[in-house]
């Protein structure tokens, strides 16, 4: 019989979106085919301290919404060179054990941002997901949507301000530029954490001082009326598009709230009743979103379908959720994808891109 694979889940972070990377890191587990798999649970919790099983495995079982990593046999990470078996090691110096491929589960900054993906390129693990590159990209919103305007993808007005130049907004000037109403979000974040729609000058001031709280670039961006559509993306040179799936709220906004909080407050159609040639454009342009912001593996493009049939990209996930309601498994599923499948795909995409890493020259 065949070995199984050693997959690592690598889960948790310093992020705001600590608990849904748990919540989505539990869901991969129990969709994981256990005959192909052998799997190792590696959290980390929101100190940034690294826990391996058993005490991080104990996370995977809780069932509420919100829960923390603990415990006193955490791990440090270490840059072992060029061996797989010191990703991680305990701090009395105990390597962790072997790891075919790592699958990083992270939402949010330190995680999903290129922090992560450059400590596992270092110690020449393969792992799932985009880059170094892609990954920093897809999770800062204004490097994202310049590269976006200069490749000539379809994108909402916006702009950006920093700590120090956040105190001389203004919201008669902002709003000649973006119009009314508008959204405050930090540059660096996702699952809708820190972001406010604002209709007057006060909500604008307690927008700002909500957005710096969870980063220090801050951008400001039209409000966009039109119906909110997602499409996953899957692949690395060749990349495919699932079909896009729509998110009908019943909040003011697809807030953290709505999307995990409020069981009611966001209702899921995959696919999409959209028709046939916005389908098309709508995976086009997704593919190219992909490609333009240098991804691997996977993605989730999030976009805005206008009532004439215009279609602008929102923004791009490049470790999209994977919790009961996230929308990238289930795109694929309607496209005839299961999840288990798709985890197999994401991991041989993994070790196809490593191989091919492996071949590059570092040497003159």
């Amino acid at each position: 019989m065949k070995n199984k694979l050693r997959v690592a889940i690598l889960f948790g972070g310093k992020s705001a979106e600590h608990e849904i990377s748990l919540i989505s890191a539990r869901n991969i587990v129990k969709a994981m085919d256990k005959r192909k798999y052998e799997i190792l649970a590696i959290g980390i919790d929101k100190q940034g301290r690294w826990f391996h099983d058993p005490q991080a495995r104990l996370l995977l079982e809780y069932e509420q919404k919100q829960v923390t990593l603990s415990g006193d046999s955490h791990l440090t990470a270490v840059l072992p060179g060029a061996t797989k078996s010191s990703l991680v090691r305990f701090k009395d110096g105990r390597d962790l054990e072997t790891v075919d491929v790592v699958f990083p589960v992270l939402h949010g900054p330190f995680g999903e941002d290129g922090t992560v993906q450059g400590l596992l390129q270092l110690a020449n693990v393969p792992f799932v997901g985009a880059g170094v590159l892609g990954s920093a990209i897809g999770m800062d919103k204004d490097v994202m949507k310049r590269l976006l305007r200069d490749a000539g993808i379809p994108i909402g007005r916006f702009l950006v301000y920093d700590r120090d130049t956040a105190n001389r907004i203004k919201f008669a000037s902002v709003k000649k530029v973006l119009g009314q109403p508008l959204f405050v979000k930090p540059a660096n974040l996702g699952s809708s954490v820190g972001i406010s729609k604002v209709n007057n000058r006060a909500e604008l001031d307690a927008a700002v001082k909500t957005a710096l709280r969870f980063d220090d670039k801050i951008l400001l961006e039209e409000f966009i009326q039109g119906r909110e559509v997602e499409c996953s993306v899957l692949g690395n040179e060749k990349p495919i598009a699932s079909l896009p799936g729509e998110i009908i709220t019943g909040h003011n906004f697809y807030s953290y709230d709505a999307k995990y909080i409020d069981d009611q407050g966001a209702r899921l159609v995959v696919p999409a009743k959209i028709p046939k040639a916005t389908v098309g454009k709508i995976r086009q342009v997704a593919v190219r979103t992909f490609k333009a912001l240098c991804c691997e593996g996977m993605a989730r493009v999030d976009f805005f379908v206008q009532s004439d049939g215009k279609v602008l990209v929102n923004e791009i996930n490049t470790i999209p959720g994977f919790t009961q309601i996230s929308m990238y498994p289930k795109m694929w599923e309607a496209s005839g994808i299961p999840y288990a499948k798709l985890i197999d795909r994401l991991i041989q995409l993994a070790l196809r891109r490593f191989r091919q890493e492996q071949n590059l020259r570092t040497t003159i």
